[in-house]
């Protein structure tokens, strides 16, 4: 029997728009769109972020989230819905004064930034168990602190767990998961763990297979776990993955190319990347495979 492979479509992300992509989803209703396309290409999982649909920007306001989940609930209900918390975690120290905050810093409480989830009880939510530098450069955006504290993990961690819903621990460092292997402890996130391995990221943990590995292994034995990788190696990632024993994630959000020069849909990554995960001899999981693999409602 085919090993089966949890495959994750994150659609859009919170970051700045390639502005020479067409058509980028940006309002709700583009948004939904593009989860049920991922899930009609075959993804098992939909990972969600909000946009501005005026300016693009992302917004972490529950009324965007709850707008996207809906449409999407009754386009197809079976597809997993996994919504971001990661947004309201960016500090941006004035340039001027780093002791100071920039006006554009956005920095939310524990309750605010899992509110949405709290509210619309998807199957699984993130838990970004790191603190990494951002670049600024961006329309003149300064440098920023991608801003995950021990305690505002715990809290969070907490909220989640008793919304009933399942956390997916972004690691992007070897350290993230030391953290995270100590809330598993503690008893703030319960076992089995779910892990997303989010490589090559600036200034984080590059994609190559020396540092998978590397962080696979100090994952706890009982651990589920997924990688991606961004840009170029997206579908590197995937293939080392699946080799691997893990899940896997592709989407807009990580990469907006089918190749080089060729802007890709959501739709197109999925069934790119489910064609290499069949070529290494397993099976995508459907949504309800997924949920026996991933142990959630």
């Amino acid at each position: 029997m085919k090993r089966k492979v949890v495959l994750t479509c994150a659609v859009t992300g919170d970051g700045p728009i390639h502005p020479r992509y067409p058509d980028y989803p940006v309002t709700p209703a583009q948004i939904a769109a593009a989860c049920v396309e991922a899930a009609d290409a075959g993804a098992s999982v939909v990972h969600i972020h909000g946009r501005d649909p005026e300016t693009g920007l992302g917004d972490r306001s529950p009324e965007v989230f709850a707008d996207i989940v809906d449409q999407v609930r009754k386009a197809n209900p079976n597809v997993l819905i996994n919504l971001t918390t990661g947004m309201g975690a960016t500090f941006v120290p004035d340039p001027a004064n780093e002791a100071l905050a920039h006006p554009t810093t956005d920095v939310g409480t524990a309750a605010e930034r899992v509110g949405h989830v709290v509210n619309l009880r998807p199957q699984i939510c993130t838990l970004d168990t790191t603190t990494m530098n951002l670049e600024g450069g961006i329309a003149g955006a300064p440098d920023c602190i991608f801003m995950n504290t021990p305690g505002k993990l715990r809290d969070m961690a907490e909220l989640i767990r008793a919304a009933g819903v399942k956390p997916e621990i972004e690691a992007f460092n070897p350290g993230d998961i030391l953290l995270a292997r100590r809330l598993i402890e503690l008893g703030h996130i319960d076992s089995p763990p779910l892990f997303q391995l989010c490589l090559g990221v600036k200034w984080s943990a590059p994609a190559d297979v020396r540092t998978l590995i590397y962080m696979k292994d100090l994952l706890p034995p009982d651990a589920i776990w997924s990688a991606f990788g961004i840009s170029r190696w997206q579908m590197e990632i995937v293939a080392m993955s699946t080799i691997l024993g893990g899940h896997c994630r592709v989407g807009l959000e990580d990469n907006i190319y089918l190749e080089r020069g060729v802007f890709a849909t959501n739709g197109q990554l999925v069934e790119k990347a489910a064609r290499i995960i069949g070529d290494l001899g397993c099976d995508v999981a459907t949504p309800d495979e997924a949920r026996e693999i991933l142990g959630v409602r």
